[in-house]
């Protein structure tokens, strides 16, 4: 096999993979999103904001695909400056919610928690296989990765809400899913300026 034949097969795995999951997680923003409103749920509408977010990773990521260095590394910088926004957002939207109040219902939280997280865990096992992962890719995985850990901080609300009864630590996740997003942001954009660095 060539270096072009073997660029192109490296090349055409990305887009597979990148495709499928770009699918899985605009799957997970319909259900976490309905669910969350339904259950109204700081923490799991964070999640859907989260994955919407990673959505718009995973295209600018199939983007640059077999493009330059240079787009790649735009694509990693402003996926990164995409999770710090949505970050800042949905500390907003919790500090509302503590404010004017919010009644979450736990069992819905565990339940669509633990759907999300295993899509998430797929997810991570399909980028993670990628022979060649590239500032771009290793965004997106950064993605995924974040979301896993946050789909596990949701779990456990859900189950303090359902057995306190309590709001609060819907609340609190919320607010840490924020956090979490924000220093993966930090991270991506660091990584692209290294690779701008190095190269």
């Amino acid at each position: 096999m060539s270096d072009d034949d073997s660029y192109e097969a490296v090349t055409a795995e990305q887009r597979q993979t990148l495709w499928i999951v770009l699918g899985l997680n605009l799957l997970l923003v319909a259900v976490m999103g309905g669910a969350g409103v339904w259950s109204d749920s700081s923490a799991l509408i964070a999640n859907a904001l989260d994955n919407a977010s990673d959505a718009a990773v995973y295209a600018l990521s199939l983007f640059a695909v077999g493009r330059s260095l240079n787009w790649k590394r735009g694509a990693a910088g402003a996926s990164g400056v995409l999770l710090i926004l949505f970050g800042f957002g949905v500390v907003a939207d919790t500090v509302r919610r503590f404010l004017t109040g919010s009644e979450p219902i736990g069992a819905t939280m565990m339940v669509v928690a633990m759907f999300a997280g295993a899509i998430n865990l797929l997810c991570v096992w399909l980028l993670g296989r990628l022979k060649k992962k590239e500032v771009h890719l290793r965004a997106a995985e950064t993605f995924s990765f974040n979301d896993f850990i946050s789909n596990g901080g949701v779990l456990v609300a859900g189950a303090l809400v359902f057995w306190t009864g309590l709001r609060w630590p819907d609340l609190v996740v919320g607010l840490l899913v924020a956090l979490v997003a924000i220093k993966g942001g930090v991270g991506i954009i660091g990584d692209a300026r290294r690779t701008n660095d190095e190269g």
